[in-house]
């Protein structure tokens, strides 16, 4: 269960600390309270609320990268959107046994096109691996990011992008949805 709030307060008492939240609708909290059981332990995980990107992001950034692939020839639309991934997507560094290193090269990949893994280096039995995720799990911030890159190759080859304004538009977009 999600809930959504905006503020928060805490108290103390004999037994402990006790968090209070303000949701932003009734119906959330009845909701949320409602699925609680007496004399169950909880696990929660409190946030700072991102934004999902949309899929017209989405879908621009493809259009861009079918005209960037078109301008360069010799490549493909989803080898622009790799590359695109890699120099300002999301990563993380990992460092794995080699004997487990292909597994989570395969697997990671196949979440999707824009799943990339690559060893770095190995020492003494373990292997250092970047893994960049796709797009399909960024935020609107995130998303911005690979979209800015993307428009920037787009016009170093000359290719038409939306203007500033309309970029930004879309941005303002994408916090309203």
């Amino acid at each position: 269960m999600r809930i959504q709030f905006d503020a928060a307060r805490w108290a103390q008492d004999g037994e402990g600390f006790w968090l209070s939240l303000r949701a932003k609708s009734p119906k959330q909290a009845k909701r949320f309270l409602g699925d609680m059981q007496e004399k169950k332990l909880y696990d929660a995980e409190i946030k700072i609320h991102r934004e999902k990107r949309s899929l017209d992001a989405n879908a621009y950034l493809w259009v861009l990268c079918q005209k960037v692939a078109e301008c360069v020839r010799n490549i493909t639309k989803e080898e622009i959107y790799r590359d695109a991934v890699k120099h300002a997507g999301q990563w993380e560094p990992l460092v794995f046994k080699d004997s487990a290193v292909e597994t989570f090269l395969r697997r990671w990949s196949g979440h999707g096109i824009g799943w990339l893994a690559e060893k770095l280096q190995s020492s003494d039995g373990y292997t250092e691996v970047m893994a960049y995720y796709g797009s399909s799990v960024y935020d609107t911030r995130e998303m911005s990011v690979l979209l800015e890159y993307i428009v920037n190759e787009a016009k170093d080859l000359g290719i038409e992008t939306k203007t500033p304004d309309e970029i930004a538009k879309m941005e303002a977009l994408w916090e309203e949805k």
